[in-house]
């Protein structure tokens, strides 16, 4: 088997908990093909595992669990199968969730999202891709699907020299399929809708947030209305804003599809729709802004903690007492501690004093590493206007 030797900050990475060796750690490039499985050593040739190799990312090296030398149908089915034992006990009141979290599940660089009867897969790394046959194999007899999507149209995967693509794998996969989280239905595009189809996600921030809701709500970056058809069950009213007149269309497809007749849909940029609520003295008894990733790299940091602050100081000002604000951060580099600072700042700033209710994360069908911090990217607080 060919030898990957690393420097001693790559060994005590590994040695951290940490499954990532970059290639600035690398004793010497490895001859190996791309996204083949490599024998880890230190400088002084103490084993340290094995790791898929790749010839093109900055992350050179992804460890394996201790013990494996191969992955094969054998290794991706039992790794699999014990993923989906978790979500087993965690999982409720749903049939959409992800089955495979990545890193989260020692399977790195491999998502597998379930949406009923059909699987959809990303293979983000040179070697899940080249597995990609392996890895239908133990989905067709673990799972016995209908279908099997590839949405491999992300730009993580040009790190790896790998080309953008999607498409059916296997089966048929129709044009939208039925699914249902806590009792709310929606229609998910599985070859084109946003991430894999839905923010599966915020599946339990959603619940979450509706045992707050009341009154006159704003859905502020709605998307396909995954806050709003929530909240509505609480609400007298509930506006959802997105800059997306498509994305509005599926809000509205999926108010008809639950029967539900209280929610408004606004086409707006939310930053000058909630100014101009402002300016026309409009008020909310529940805000939700859930925004797109406002730091997408640390050196991004600086100017989303400007930007969260701004969203959330005109949301404030909009609140009611005793109204409730859910504020969330997708970011990875955005931690719960700045997100905490920029709704803080943003508190002084309205004189309105908060409290918060709930600190929460994304599911438990994604968990979090405790090693790996880019495995915990998602924030949500819940907070109420004193």
């Amino acid at each position: 088997m060919t030898e990957a030797r690393i420097n001693r900050k790559g060994a005590d990475r590994v040695a951290s908990g940490h499954p990532w060796i970059f290639r600035s750690d690398l004793l010497g490039a490895p001859d190996a093909q791309p996204g083949s499985v490599v024998r880890v050593l230190d400088g002084r040739n103490v084993r340290l595992g094995w790791a898929h190799y790749s010839s093109r990312s900055q992350i050179a090296l992804r460890m394996l669990p201790f013990e494996t030398q191969r992955t094969d149908a054998g290794f991706l089915r039992r790794l699999i199968r014990r993923a989906q034992d978790y979500r087993d006990r965690v999982v409720e009141n749903t049939d959409a969730y992800r089955v495979v979290h990545a890193e989260a599940d020692q399977l790195p660089g491999l998502i597998v999202d379930r949406y009923g009867d059909w699987l959809v897969v990303q293979t983000l790394s040179q070697a899940m891709d080249g597995a990609q046959p392996a890895l239908l194999d133990a989905l067709q007899e673990l799972f016995s699907p209908k279908g099997i999507v590839a949405r491999n149209d992300v730009s993580t995967r040009r790190h790896e020299g790998l080309e953008e693509t999607k498409g059916a794998l296997a089966g048929d996969v129709p044009e939208g399929v039925v699914v249902t989280m806590n009792g709310v239905r929606f229609a998910a595009d599985l070859l084109q809708g946003q991430k894999t189809g839905l923010f599966l996600d915020q599946r339990e921030n959603y619940a979450a947030a509706a045992c707050y809701a009341r009154g006159n709500a704003l859905d502020c970056f709605s998307y396909n209305g995954g806050f709003a058809l929530h909240l509505a069950g609480a609400c007298e009213r509930v506006t959802a804003v997105d800059s997306s007149e498509s994305a509005l269309a599926i809000v509205q497809s999926n108010a008809r599809l639950n029967d539900l007749h209280n929610i408004e849909t606004r086409k707006a940029k939310a930053f000058d729709l909630l100014n101009d609520y402002a300016m026309g003295r409009k008020s909310f008894d529940t805000i939700v802004l859930d925004p797109p990733a406002f730091a997408k790299s640390r050196k991004h940091v600086e100017a989303a903690a400007r930007a969260y602050k701004e969203i959330n100081l005109k949301a404030l000002k909009l609140l009611e007492r005793d109204g409730v604000l859910v504020t969330c951060s997708c970011s990875h580099h955005f931690s719960e501690a700045d997100l905490l600072e920029a709704v803080a700042a943003a508190a002084l700033d309205t004189g309105k004093r908060l409290r918060i209710i709930e600190r929460r994360t994304q599911g438990r069908d994604h968990p979090i590493a405790l090693t790996i911090p880019e495995t915990h990217y998602l924030k949500c607080l819940i907070l109420q206007v004193m």
